[in-house]
């Protein structure tokens, strides 16, 4: 029987839009590992999202190594402003609406239900400027929402950014001030 690893031993590194050459392919296996068992066609053009998202000058993105094995990783960057996926859903938006979009946060099979998923989530958010962070939740797994959920998100809406998407739960945060 496999041990649960704690994540006393997990390290956290802090990686910017300039890194994105030299930790692409870190976040590729993370993925490739993560969904080895459940990747959909959509999942697979993952390599994509990596580029767009890392493509964006504001791009942030925390790994978590044990040792020097990735486990996990947590990426996105500000949203244009106006442009929020959230706005068409909240009839009364706050004062400071701006808004970090929190495109990815994955954790490898062997590193899940130990707390490392929140120390990336926290890690990544902790010293964002922005008012707000939003993020999109595939409906078929209620437990990653109800997850956010407890960690202070709030569903606000669904959108299906793409045709062969799923029709994403639009969630919500307000981030320390």
């Amino acid at each position: 029987m496999e041990h649960p690893v704690t994540t006393a031993t997990v390290e956290l590194r802090h990686f910017v839009h300039d890194d994105l050459p030299q930790i692409r392919q870190t976040l590729l296996d993370v993925h490739a590992d993560a969904y080895a068992n459940d990747m959909t066609e959509f999942d697979e053009r993952f390599p994509w999202f990596v580029d767009h998202w890392g493509g964006n000058a504001g791009f942030a993105c925390v790994i978590g190594y044990d040792g020097g094995e990735p486990v996990g990783f947590a990426y996105g960057a500000p949203a244009t402003p106006g442009r929020e996926w959230w706005r068409e859903h909240v009839n009364d938006p706050p004062a400071d609406d701006s808004t970090f979009s929190l495109s990815e946060l994955m954790v490898r099979p062997k590193w899940r239900k130990t707390g490392t998923a929140e120390r990336l989530h926290a890690a990544l958010l902790e010293d964002r400027p922005e008012a707000l962070a939003v993020l999109l939740v595939d409906p078929n797994h209620p437990k990653v929402q109800t997850l956010y959920e407890a960690w202070g998100y709030r569903k606000v809406g669904n959108r299906q950014p793409f045709p062969d998407s799923p029709n994403f739960a639009v969630m919500l945060h307000g981030l320390p001030a």
